[in-house]
């Protein structure tokens, strides 16, 4: 039986955040509060004055005990220092001070997860050993969280467009749809500014504020599925400042076209709906075995088409009683793909099969309002509905079982949007980074296994790619093999031979 993993990808966007604006320099605050200014240029100049996390009354926060948070007061736009601010959220769990080496800053995925809250509410996903030599330091991204979270109107989002057009006419009210709700977003995030800066460009500068503000000489830095882009970016911009750097699941920012990434999008799906297929050949864990499981899914997707497919119980407060067919690809099967949760999968289908549907008309689950980072880092040009049209053929071809993949979805949520930060290969400066250590599962539905040979390359004799054999997204800790040498490399340095594969779990 494949091992359950809890899911990297918890996109958690927080209505609260402490935005205080200042005219100049940058502020090192305790506990989400305020606190003398200091020059903009010795950001660590008093160090963080780190205190108890004392956020908003919410039951969440419940578990919080022994972690600390603060402040950094950062320039909105990096090319002008001393302009406007914003609040950048940090938090931090302490090593044992017998062992410690230093500090990890964990780089979250998404865009729209909150590593504030992955360390508040605890860093499992770090093995005993890192946990005794580090203190795990986290931030909430711009844009998310407690960090100036982007912030529209409720009604408006869920006037959502669906991302199955079927003309020009609905081409061009997608994009004017998604030019109001950049007007509406811009207007009710604040502080003022900050919306237009959200690009991962950006995010490499407050990642650097915060080593520096931290009292790091180098970075230990590990970045998970989005938080690659932003570690892959940090090494090519600060390649001397890098101690050593793990990057897993691997986001390939060099993947150059619309057509392109949605391919690969739509491949990697396809991949996993495969192996979904043969783990349930005969296997007694199969709440579908001796059945033929791409029959019963064309069925079910019928079925959603017509409106008569009901939510999974698991699923029913998240989406409603009834689901879309773009929902059962990616609310319910590509994110047990994230966990490799496929008895979680095959019982949720047996259980739609003789569910009965009931309440209102099933709706397009919202996109997260984290959408306009991925669109301030991705150029995804698409002319008109000719060429639209012709991007949807080209995944359905790729993932028959998987139509209307997530990848979609955000081409056709950025459709208009300007892109600050566009995709390029890393620059020679990468290369003069110490080794990073990349890590991929071989089969991962959400950063194919080919990104992260693409972005090894990238990175020339720097680049040792480790190799999970298994399934599911992210990789680091799945396994003794892989564990040991993810830690062997942070802890002590020791990078694990070129072509290292760990065998899946199973």
């Amino acid at each position: 039986m494949l091992k359950a993993r809890p899911a990297l990808r918890r996109a958690v966007i927080w209505s609260t955040g402490a935005a205080a604006l200042a005219t100049t320099g940058a502020v090192v605050s305790p506990a989400f509060g305020t606190a003398p200014e200091v020059n903009a240029t010795a950001v660590a100049a008093n160090g963080v004055q780190w205190s108890p996390c004392k956020p908003p009354d919410d039951p969440k926060w419940a578990a919080w005990k022994g972690s600390e948070c603060a402040t950094l007061r950062l320039p909105i736009d990096w090319a002008r220092p001393d302009g406007p601010t914003f609040d950048l959220a940090i938090a931090r769990r302490q090593a044992d001070p017998a062992a410690r080496t230093g500090t990890l800053v964990f780089g979250p995925g998404g865009p729209g997860d909150s590593g504030v809250e992955r360390v508040g509410t605890g860093v499992s996903r770090f093995s005993p050993e890192v946990r005794r030599r580090f203190d795990i330091v986290s931030f909430d991204p711009r844009g998310v969280g407690l960090s100036s979270p982007v912030t529209c109107t409720p009604a408006l989002l869920a006037e959502r467009p669906s991302p199955k057009m079927t003309s020009q006419a609905d081409f061009e009210a997608t994009v004017a749809y998604n030019r109001r709700l950049r007007d509406d977003c811009r207007a009710n995030t604040k502080p003022a500014g900050i919306f237009d800066h959200l690009d991962s460009g950006q995010t490499v500068r407050d990642l650097e504020a915060i080593r520096v503000a931290l009292g790091e000489k180098k970075l230990t830095f590990h970045g998970s599925s989005y938080g690659t882009m932003l570690g892959a970016q940090y090494a090519e911009t600060y390649p001397r400042n890098v101690r050593a750097m793990v990057l897993e699941s691997v986001m390939d920012h060099s993947v150059p076209t619309t057509r392109a990434l949605l391919k690969d999008g739509a491949a990697a799906g396809q991949d996993l709906f495969n192996e979904f297929v043969k783990w349930c050949e005969g296997n007694a864990d199969c709440a579908l075995r001796d059945r033929d499981v791409r029959a019963v899914w064309k069925k079910l997707l019928a079925k959603a088409e017509r409106g008569e497919l009901a939510t999974p119980p698991r699923l029913a407060g998240r989406l409603g009683s009834r689901l879309t067919s773009n929902d059962l690809v990616n609310m319910v099967a590509f994110r047990a793909f994230y966990q490799a949760g496929f008895k979680m999968l095959a019982d949720d289908i047996v259980d739609m099969e003789t569910r009965e549907a009931s309440g209102p008309p099933p709706r397009l689950s919202p996109l997260p309002p984290a959408v306009p980072v991925f669109c301030a880092d991705w150029q995804l040009p698409v002319r008109n509905y000719r060429e639209y049209a012709s991007l949807v053929r080209t995944m359905n071809r790729t993932a028959p079982d998987m139509p209307y993949l997530l990848p979609l979805r955000l081409a056709a949520a950025c459709l208009g949007a300007p892109t600050a930060n566009p995709q390029h290969r890393l620059k020679p400066t990468a290369r003069k980074a110490p080794t990073v250590l990349l890590v991929n599962s071989a089969h991962d539905p959400a950063t194919p296994h080919k990104w992260a040979v693409s972005v090894t390359r990238q990175f020339g004799r720097k680049g040792v790619l480790v190799t999970y054999d298994g399934w599911g997204h992210g990789s680091a800790n799945d396994t003794p093999c892989m564990e040991k040498a993810v830690d062997g490399y942070l802890t002590d340095l020791k990078v694990p031979a070129r072509g290292t594969h760990c065998p899946a779990v199973s």
